[in-house]
């Protein structure tokens, strides 16, 4: 780690490493377990409790990622012009929708006439930062107001609901409803992150950013994490505990205490709710309180994937997708169940397809081992050409 030349705030890469390597888990999963292409990890009459853990600790990955692009963002915006940053947010936005749009699709499925198109997270993240970079020219407790708003009040549009492909009935599914949008009979369009609260995320990420600006007493930033932090579980448990408003999908008791558990825990996540959101943030604060001044070969080994980001996601998802071919190929399958089409997810083929959660957690590891390296190469390289412009979009 001594041959890079950075400024960056170690503690902000760590925890945005920590959830990349946990990202990788959940799509290692989607590939690999039993039953992942025709069932639904949170759906309590078939999941266990150990499969609900594993998609649960991975529901922290999205939000802290859109939050750390909103503190990144903010840290940006401290050494240029506010036209400098708006040209950066609004350019990168763009790229990053045509980065899901062409090479997200065709890594996650491998299929070149794009029958499956899916707007995901960095579909998201890219349409967030283009609505930042309007929000920008705001004071920033204006920008607060706004992403506070966003975060805590679009569950008010929770029943407002619409279906059809007309114009009004689209901008809705990218605004606040998820929605598996049938073009013709072989060809589908996903809307998976409507992108209100999302905007809020990173919102308030461009305001959490002051907390990290160059002056900024350690002893006052550590207060205001712990208080944040805290303060986000603790409403989080009474929000759900009254069971009336934040989420789209109320708790219920069920016939077992742990089921009870895992229904008081199963947020949701597509828009993602207010509850959600406090359970994943909330926690994220205090561990950034707790890695504040953290320097050990832990802490060095998740900052190599949290500040090469976009590299390791895309690098990770082919790698996942190539491995799954290989291991089907292996064992007697057919490599063409893995090119997934707009019709891959009622093949007969991939219905018993899958391994234990034993095997997925192998090859979780097995990934990020191997992937650890050339994420160093290119976190080297990167830091030590900074001026690059283009590597800013990388």
């Amino acid at each position: 780690m001594a041959q890079i030349k950075t400024t960056r705030i170690e503690s902000i890469d760590i925890l945005r490493g920590v959830v990349m390597v946990i990202m990788a888990l959940d799509h290692v999963r989607d590939f690999f377990h039993i039953g992942a292409f025709t069932s639904d990890p949170t759906n309590l009459d078939t999941t266990t409790p150990f499969l609900f853990f594993t998609r649960f600790i991975t529901h922290y990955c999205a939000p802290v990622f859109v939050f750390l692009a909103g503190t990144s963002a903010f840290l940006y915006s401290t050494k240029k012009t506010k036209p400098e940053v708006f040209k950066f947010l609004l350019t990168r936005g763009i790229w990053l929708i045509l980065l899901e749009i062409v090479l997200n699709n065709l890594l996650w499925w491998f299929d070149l006439t794009y029958s499956f198109m899916v707007l995901q997270v960095i579909w998201a993240i890219g349409l967030s930062m283009i609505f930042l970079s309007f929000l920008i020219y705001l004071p920033i407790r204006v920008i607060l107001i706004i992403g506070i708003l966003l975060v805590a009040g679009h569950n008010t549009l929770d029943g407002i609901t619409v279906q059809g492909t007309s114009f009004d009935s689209i901008v809705w599914y990218i605004l606040h409803q998820q929605q598996f949008l049938p073009i013709n009979s072989s060809r589908v369009l996903v809307f998976a992150y409507p992108i209100i609260p999302w905007i809020g995320v990173m919102a308030l990420g461009f305001c959490f950013g002051s907390f990290y600006k160059k002056g900024f007493k350690a002893a006052v930033r550590k207060k205001w994490l712990a208080i944040l932090g805290i303060s986000s579980i603790v409403l989080f448990f009474v929000l759900r505990g009254l069971n009336m408003y934040g989420d789209l999908v109320p708790w219920s008791t069920q016939d077992t205490t742990t089921k009870t558990i895992l229904s008081f825990f199963n947020v949701t996540k597509y828009p993602p709710s207010l509850a959600y959101v406090l359970i994943t943030i909330g926690p994220s604060l205090l561990f950034l309180y707790g890695v504040e001044t953290v320097k050990n070969k832990i802490s060095d080994f998740f900052l190599v994937f949290g500040r090469v980001p976009l590299f390791y996601y895309f690098l990770h998802v082919f790698t996942i997708h190539i491995l799954a071919i290989a291991g089907l190929v292996i064992f007697g399958g057919n490599w063409r169940d893995l090119i997934l089409s707009s019709n891959a997810f009622s093949n007969p083929n991939l219905a018993n397809y899958g391994y234990s959660l034993f095997v997925v957690y192998l090859v979780w590891i097995g990934v990020i081992a191997l992937l650890y390296f050339p994420s160093k190469k290119y976190m080297i390289y990167k830091a030590n050409n900074k001026d690059t412009w283009w590597l800013s979009y990388l």
